[in-house]
C-alpha cells in the first residue's frame, strides 16, 4: 500500500517495537524509506542471511536488521519514556513541531534529531559535466522581435 503523507518518524528517533517478534523493546531509526513505509531500527528485527565468499568478504552466515513497517514502531515520548503517537502542531511563533499525542503521552515537543542536522551525502562542490556554466545561464540572448518576422497588413 501506499506510504503515509507526512512522516512522523524520522531517522535518529528513539522508537518503540510495539509488534512482531520485538514486541517491547526500543532502539535508534537508523534508516527510512517513505516509498515502501518501512524503518530500520538499530539493533531490532535481526536476520540471518548468507552472504556468497568474495575477496573483500569471507561469505557465511551473517545477521543484518531488516525494514520494520512504520505502523510497528511508535515514538518514545521524551518525557514519560513511553511509547505514543505523534502528531503535528504549530507553536505561537508559527513553527512547526511535532508534539506528543494519546493517553499515555505527556504533550511535550519532540526535537528534531541532531543526525539531520548532517548530510549524508554531501552537496556536489564543482561542476559537473551536465551543468551550465554560470556565465553561459546570464549572457543575454535576445535582441527582440525582428520587424520582418512580423506579418505585414
Amino acid at each position: 500500500g501506499a506510504a503515509q503523507r507526512t512522516w512522523r518518524i524520522l531517522r535518529g528517533d528513539k522508537v518503540a517495537v510495539v509488534a512482531g517478534r520485538d514486541k517491547g523493546l526500543t532502539g535508534t531509526v537508523t534508516k527510512v524509506d517513505r516509498k515502501k513505509g518501512k524503518v530500520v531500527v538499530e539493533g531490532r528485527n535481526l536476520v540471518k542471511k548468507t552472504v556468497k565468499r568474495t575477496e573483500e568478504s569471507p561469505g557465511g552466515i551473517t545477521t543484518k536488521e531488516a525494514p520494520l513497517h512504520y505502523s510497528n514502531v511508535r515514538l518514545i515520548d521524551p518525557k514519560t519514556g513511553y511509547p505514543v503517537r505523534v502528531a503535528y502542531r504549530f507553536l505561537e511563533d508559527g513553527t512547526k513541531v511535532r508534539v506528543t499525542v494519546g493517553s499515555r503521552a505527556s504533550g511535550s515537543v519532540v526535537p528534531r534529531p541532531e543526525v539531520l542536522k548532517v548530510r549524508r551525502s554531501p552537496l556536489p562542490v564543482a561542476d559537473g559535466p551536465k551543468d551550465t556554466a554560470s556565465q553561459a545561464a546570464t549572457r543575454s540572448t535576445f535582441q527582440g522581435f525582428a520587424a520582418s518576422a512580423l506579418p505585414e497588413s
